[in-house]
């Protein structure tokens, strides 16, 4: 399938989504705290959602015959992503949570992620949460127009390999727009030059999911929540971007809350 390339009018479109789901985000991140359970967190970004006019775009996201049944992503140490909310989650000193926000508005979806420590962490547990964000920003800054979709990726693993971790291989990022997964996929592991070429007008949702030991996941028996098979922590930043002649411009920027809601 072709890559779509959005016009002025889905760039204008995008831009409003994308500054929603960091918006929320960032609202979400200071309530993560010891004795807060994840569905404290879930209630919050639902009601956020509403208070800015947008709506989740996980709520009844299908795979297979499941309906994924809650409104945010909210993965807890060897929970790499698709971790669903529960009041019998309560959160620790020492955890780290990977917040996943994902929002439609006006028909176009924004998407971001990030990993925020509960309290102190363990040295390794920060230098895993170090390694994992600073590769999201060596990925981002390879989403140059003639580059191809392997630059992006083999400049994750590189990095993220070079500090002794490993990067996911069973999920992947991806386009995003009109829906939550649009052509290309974006591995974060790969070879230089490979891949799909990078035009003007993408609208690109790069994720590195980093975990402390072996790559290999496995699916809980809820059939979303995806954990490392070696019980290690794992991290997950995640920002859309859009290509330009100018270089990648990160959409997933939040507002000052009364400009968001002012909207």
């Amino acid at each position: 399938m072709s890559i779509p390339i959005k016009n002025s009018h889905g760039i204008a479109k995008m831009r409003e989504a994308c500054a929603i789901a960091a918006t929320i985000l960032e609202q979400l991140k200071p309530l993560v705290r010891p004795g807060v359970t994840t569905q404290d967190l879930e209630e919050a970004g639902r009601d956020w959602m509403a208070r800015l006019g947008a709506r989740s775009a996980c709520f009844g996201y299908h795979h297979g015959s499941r309906r994924y049944p809650a409104h945010t992503c909210i993965s807890v140490n060897d929970e790499v992503v698709h971790g669903i909310p529960s009041l019998r989650r309560v959160l620790r000193e020492g955890d780290i949570v990977s917040l996943d926000i994902v929002v439609w508005k006006d028909g176009y979806v924004g998407d971001n992620a990030f990993t925020v420590p509960v309290g102190p962490v363990s040295a390794p547990v920060e230098k895993l949460l170090r390694v994992s964000r600073e590769a999201l920003v060596l990925g981002i800054k390879q989403a140059q127009i003639g580059n191809r979709i392997g630059d992006i990726s083999s400049t994750i693993q590189q990095y993220v390999e070079a500090n002794g971790f490993s990067v996911v291989r069973d999920m992947v990022g991806h386009g995003v727009g009109l829906s939550m997964h649009e052509p290309p996929e974006i591995p974060n592991f790969g070879k230089p030059r490979t891949g799909d070429k990078i035009k003007p007008g993408m609208t690109l949702a790069i994720e590195p999911m980093v975990n402390a030991g072996a790559y290999k996941t496995k699916t809980l028996s809820d059939g979303w929540t995806v954990v490392t098979a070696d019980g290690s922590p794992s991290a997950h930043f995640e920002h859309t971007v859009l290509t330009t002649d100018r270089g990648p411009e990160i959409l997933t920027i939040p507002r000052p809350v009364a400009e968001s809601v002012s909207k």
